[in-house]
């Protein structure tokens, strides 16, 4: 069977285990995730079983909502909860403080990564050089804040609701409010509720075609054309502009690019199982 749907990964496990799990429950072999979860953070992680696996590029991910507590005064290489080094005692702060760093964050943001994540240093990821203990460099990223609302802040905690784009690190975002207030800091929550519509609704299994980022198009020759895998020309379509489109011939999702005079497949007859 062929399957989509949103997944409630708890505290505690790693992504890679947690959907072992879910294998496991729904007796399938072949089953993939969106979106990296650290072992500390929770909430929703797309899975995707057998064919559908290859649609996750093609999903409209962003933006990213969070729930996030940060603990003022923390370090932690890892900027959460898994090496606190030290506690330092830090002097409360005024809300308004934090409302107005919360208030000049919005918008597109440049920063480093965290030295504990899935970035790639010459074919392989950053943490496992930073475990290793070996010295590494990364670049710096662009990121888009499009809301940060504060929750609560009860000293020395804040928690904290975010909209970002995707690819954005909420440990590193963390860490640049701690350094506002002149301080460090490290996550000890953080929760994801919601990657563009993915929403967590009990496992409920979900359309692919609702999700696809991809726009709408019809071919206007005889569809078997792209059940055969034919090469097509870019006039016989609807809309014949640049870009990523889906076409659907009755229960079968194809997946074209148009660039300039050619058109080629990007995913070709992938059975659309009803849910």
């Amino acid at each position: 069977m062929n399957r989509v749907f949103v997944a409630n990964k708890p505290t505690g496990i790693s992504s890679n285990s947690y959907l072992r799990k879910i294998k496991k429950r729904y007796g399938v072999k072949k089953a993939g995730y969106s979106g990296t979860l650290d072992p500390f953070a929770s909430g929703c992680l797309i899975v995707a079983f057998n064919q559908y696996t290859k649609l996750f590029r093609f999903f409209k991910k962003s933006p990213k909502r969070y729930i996030a507590t940060l603990h003022l005064g923390a370090k932690s290489p890892t900027l959460d909860t898994e090496k606190i080094e030290k506690i330092y005692e830090i002097k409360p702060t005024e809300e308004e403080t934090i409302k107005k760093i919360f208030q000049d964050m919005i918008g597109e943001i440049e920063y480093f990564p965290p030295k504990y994540s899935a970035k790639k240093i010459e074919g392989k990821k950053a943490y496992e050089l930073a475990r290793e203990g070996k010295e590494f460099e990364l670049k710096k990223i662009k990121s888009t804040i499009y809301e940060l609302k504060l929750i609560s802040y009860e000293h020395p905690y804040i928690t904290f609701d975010i909209t970002v784009s995707e690819g954005a690190y909420i440990r590193s975002i963390a860490q640049i409010i701690s350094e506002s207030l002149g301080t460090v800091g490290s996550l000890n929550y953080l929760e994801r509720k919601k990657e563009g519509d993915f929403v967590y609704e009990n496992e409920k299994f979900l359309n692919p075609v609702s999700y696809l980022k991809t726009k709408s198009n019809r071919y206007l020759k005889d569809i078997s054309d792209i059940s055969l895998g034919k090469k097509l020309r870019k006039e016989d379509f609807e809309m014949s502009f640049n870009g990523e489109y889906h076409i659907l011939n009755n229960e079968y999702l194809s997946i074209i690019k148009i660039e300039d005079q050619t058109v080629s497949y990007l995913i070709n007859n992938i059975r659309l199982d009803i849910c």
